[in-house]
């Protein structure tokens, strides 16, 4: 059996169990749904169809058992009788948005702390149908995060779990991550992790080639992906050993690092410089950018997270501090401010060449992802972030449509699930996100969201935000 068809397989069961077990949603889950007829027609909506092409205005959308059965000009396409009927005049529809650095923890001090409650809601109230979280801190939790949902006990989106990170040595104060032992260590946590119930793997910043390499041919062996945040290994070398995809689109490369010792991660400052100095347009990056396109190497965006280290871009917006606990607002602006105030940061100039290089590789042809990464110090909260990290492609040069297709339909792709999902076609699962506004012309229409459908069952999205306000940092 394939690898495509394995994952084609894991998305339909979750879907066809959550259905299945539509009457026994928790009580929780339960009281955010508005919708949950077998039969519901969205009318006079326009369609974003997630692939790139223009939106078609005035159209009806017919949802049947969880699934997409019809699509057509709101005039002609007749509705069935026992549908459930809502007139979306003036509103847009989309694919649920498929996100891919996503985490189940926020930060804390020199910790991170498991937000089960407010990230589960926030994600879906964002329009989240489908996230691979990249890398776990407690890989027990998530998995358990990810089945409570599937089974209806929890709201939230459907969850991809990445493994544990696998480094190499140098981070031991970082209480949260394990170096491994070499190869054999790597090989033997592979197996673990896979048999434990992970879905997909992480390779991280000091891991060595050698590890690196004997990580990717097992997890490969057992049909999964591995993606990676790395330094010590460039990118070329990560596309050279068969890596799938890597993370923070070019801003953590070290491949433009002069006399780079092999398998050593440079200091931090040296490769920011190297990429702040470099041309986007000059043969270095263009043989970079074109070696990870013939060896089929995602790049996962995540401009969001990276944009709360550069001075002179906004702070996070009064919807995202309402979501904070106090004592998590507090210490996010204060060092929000402290990071502002910086004369002479290389961020600006990084900043700026890093999303010139996320528009290059998509332009190339490159399979560009989008994730948000809340980490940092704070400030990237699930669901808001998904939208500004949209918002932040259409600030790299990617047309409002393009943006929304790298959320959407080219998630689905690297997923290899895209005959299922990524897509408002007929035939496909009914993961769906109605806004009141039109993000094919106005990017910053996309935080408009008031309907998530996740397998034809429709949650409030404000009800969902509004239920986990002044608690992210907590639970």
């Amino acid at each position: 059996m394939s690898h495509k068809i394995i994952r084609v397989l894991f998305f339909t069961i979750l879907s066809v169990a959550l259905l299945a077990q539509g009457v026994r949603f928790s009580r929780e889950t339960r009281g955010f749904i508005l919708y949950d007829s077998p039969t519901i027609a969205l009318k006079n909506v326009r369609v974003i169809k997630g692939d790139g092409s223009p939106a078609v205005p005035k159209q009806t959308v017919i949802l049947k058992e969880g699934k997409i059965v019809s699509i057509g000009d709101a005039d002609s396409l007749p509705i069935p009788e026992d549908a459930e009927t809502l007139d979306l005049t003036g509103k847009s529809l989309l694919p649920g948005f498929i996100m891919f650095h996503e985490h189940m923890f926020y930060p804390s001090g020199r910790q991170y702390n498991l937000q089960i409650i407010s990230f589960t809601r926030l994600y879906l109230a964002g329009g989240v149908t489908t996230m691979r979280t990249a890398g776990s801190i407690e890989a027990y939790t998530d998995i358990k995060i990810r089945d409570s949902i599937a089974a209806g006990r929890l709201p939230g989106p459907k969850i991809r779990v990445t493994s544990p990170f696998f480094n190499g040595p140098g981070m031991d104060s970082f209480y949260q991550l394990k170096s491994l032992k070499g190869p054999d260590d790597a090989r033997r946590m592979v197996a673990y992790w896979d048999e434990e119930g992970v879905d997909d793997f992480k390779v991280y910043a000091m891991i060595s080639r050698e590890d690196m390499k004997a990580v990717i041919d097992e997890v490969h062996k057992r049909g999964k992906k591995v993606t990676g945040h790395i330094g010590a290994v460039t990118y070329r070398e990560a596309a050279d050993l068969g890596i799938d995809c890597l993370e923070h689109g070019f801003f953590v490369a070290t491949d433009f690092v002069a006399n780079k010792v092999p398998d050593k991660n440079p200091p931090a400052s040296i490769a920011r410089k190297s990429l702040a100095e470099l041309d986007p347009d000059g043969p270095e990056a263009t043989a970079l950018i074109q070696h990870l396109i013939e060896k089929g190497v995602a790049i996962d965006s995540t401009l969001v997270v990276l944009e709360t280290l550069t001075p002179g871009r906004p702070v996070a917006s009064n919807a995202v501090l309402d979501a904070l606990a106090p004592q998590t607002r507090d210490d996010y602006l204060r060092t929000w401010s402290r990071l502002a105030a910086s004369k002479n940061s290389v961020w600006p100039e990084l900043f700026k060449k890093g999303m010139a290089l996320e528009k290059r590789f998509f332009d190339a042809g490159g399979l560009l992802l989008v994730g948000t990464d809340p980490t940092g110090y704070g400030g990237v909260v699930a669901g808001y972030a998904n939208h500004r990290a949209i918002e932040l492609l259409v600030e790299a040069g990617l047309s409002p449509l393009e943006a929304i297709q790298v959320a959407t339909f080219n998630g689905a792709k690297y997923l290899e699930i895209e005959d299922t999902l990524g897509t408002v076609e007929a035939g496909k699962i009914a993961d769906l996100v109605v806004i009141a506004g039109d993000p094919s012309t106005k990017i910053q229409d996309i935080q408009k969201v008031e309907i998530v459908f996740k397998d034809g069952i429709g949650y409030d999205s404000k009800k969902l935000f509004d239920s986990v306000k002044g608690t992210v940092g907590l639970r």
